[in-house]
């Protein structure tokens, strides 16, 4: 169900689609090495493998065509002695090679693990937020949390707080005085705009349709152009409106709301670097809205500046914490491969919080001890890819360096700059709720401009 008029575009934009045969990419995983190892554990228990056999045979799939024999012998070394730092350490020795040359599985308690262990499904899980000296307010997402560095802002429970630290499975903070913060949203209510759908409704909007919701939204879309300006796919839409509550800064790739999660953190970061400032920032399907507490200044070669590839990976590490995600994916990655003692059927099942307080010592020695293990780089991995969707954000950035920039600085907020400006209200602390003050900026826009 749509929540605001302009996602009805949406409608039209997925029926464009269809006519087009537009078909959406499904990019199935490749060199996933942690599946492999499971594999490899499995065969070793099924009578025993020979390993350039079994290299020929994975390589013969899709998965891990690629597959490189640094990478074949790094897993071969994960089953046999955990990898290098782990090697003293007789519990992270699943399979043993023998005089034959077949690795097998002689130890009948690994063998018990390894079979708990197959099948194993990783979910996101909660973090308690909780004052340094006080009560819960309540659970925020794991891969929101994880995002954020100490200092950091975001607004919870009608406060707006401060992360003071993350550990396990709990977030302190502290009150925030001044400024902006994100917002949490949780994932499980989310599907994100596609690429693809994302230039159809870029394309439905700037007024090449005729379709029935195109023609509903004739009004606002005619509002929007006389504001600001409509999207178009050979322009970026950035808006810059001031309010009395600060500046608004409205940025509309159409890229949907994980690439555009990861490219305001990027902006704001960078934003930062420019001038000493603490930035706020919300994200939907259509933009983003960044909000400074001291007020910016930029042109069109800042906003190039700010929208380059150019150290893409460094930064991104550094705005989204980069190194807490992947300490909070490696968990996940460690229960599959077996690094983690599962639950024993018929026991007390071990919480995130236990997961994570085992995993985490786990994932600091590799780090020290063993950089290039294989499962760090796989953590690392998947965040980017997954978690942050990497590839759609350096596509999109490519794409923005070909567009022309449409930089306006419209009196009010417009109807797609609206829906931003009302996602960052949520968390605000109010005696009125979310919608009564929705509801009344609504209002008087439409009494503004005479709708």
């Amino acid at each position: 169900m749509p929540s605001h008029a302009l996602e009805l575009a949406e409608y039209a934009a997925v029926r464009r689609a269809l006519q087009d045969d537009v078909v959406e990419a499904r990019t199935p995983p490749t060199l996933s090495l942690d599946v492999l190892a499971q594999h490899a554990v499995s065969r070793a228990l099924a009578g025993g493998f020979q390993a350039d056999a079994l290299l020929a045979q994975v390589r013969g799939t899709h998965a891990f065509a690629a597959l490189q024999p640094a990478q074949w012998q790094a897993v071969l070394d994960f089953i046999v002695q955990g990898g290098r730092a782990l090697a003293q350490y007789p519990d992270f020795h699943e399979v043993v090679r023998d005089a034959d040359g077949l690795y097998r599985v002689h130890d009948r308690r690994q063998a018990l693990r390894h079979r708990l262990s197959i099948g194993t499904i990783s979910s996101d899980g909660s973090v308690r937020v909780q004052f340094m000296r006080g009560g819960s307010l309540g659970a925020a997402e794991e891969q929101f949390a994880g995002r954020l560095r100490r200092g950091d802002r975001f607004q919870f429970a009608g406060r707006l707080l401060e992360l003071v630290q993350l550990r396990d499975m709990t977030a302190y903070v502290r009150v925030a005085r001044g400024g902006a913060g994100v917002v949490p949203r949780w994932q499980g209510g989310q599907l994100p705009l596609s690429m693809p759908l994302g230039r159809e409704l870029e394309a439905v909007l700037s007024g090449a349709d005729d379709s029935a919701e195109s023609r509903w939204l004739a009004p606002l879309l005619a509002l929007q152009e006389q504001l600001s300006a409509r999207p178009s796919p050979g322009h970026l839409l950035v808006e810059d409106v001031r309010r009395r509550e600060g500046q608004f800064l409205f940025v509309y790739p159409f890229a949907g709301r994980h690439v555009h999660e990861a490219l305001a953190a990027l902006l704001a970061l960078r934003c930062t670097r420019r001038q000493r400032n603490s930035i706020g920032y919300a994200v939907n399907d259509h933009g983003l809205v960044l909000a400074p507490a001291t007020p910016l200044a930029l042109d069109e070669d800042d906003w190039r500046a700010l929208l380059a590839e150019d150290a893409l990976l460094d930064d991104l590490r550094e705005a989204v914490n980069l190194g807490e995600l992947s300490r909070r994916q490696f968990r996940g990655i460690a229960r599959g491969s077996g690094l983690l003692v599962p639950s024993l059927p018929g026991g007390t099942p071990r919480s995130l919080r236990q997961l994570q307080a085992s995993a985490g010592p786990l994932y600091d020695v590799l780090r020290e001890h063993a950089p290039d293990h294989l499962l760090l780089a796989l953590a690392e991995y998947e965040v980017l890819h997954d978690a942050l969707d990497l590839p759609g954000l350096q596509q999109v950035l490519a794409r923005i360096g070909t567009q022309a920039l449409a930089l306006h600085a419209p009196a009010s907020l417009t109807p797609l700059g609206f829906p931003l400006w009302a996602e960052r209200l949520r968390g605000q602390f109010s005696n009125e709720d979310w919608r009564t003050r929705v509801q009344r900026a609504a209002q008087q826009l439409e009494r503004r401009h005479g709708r």
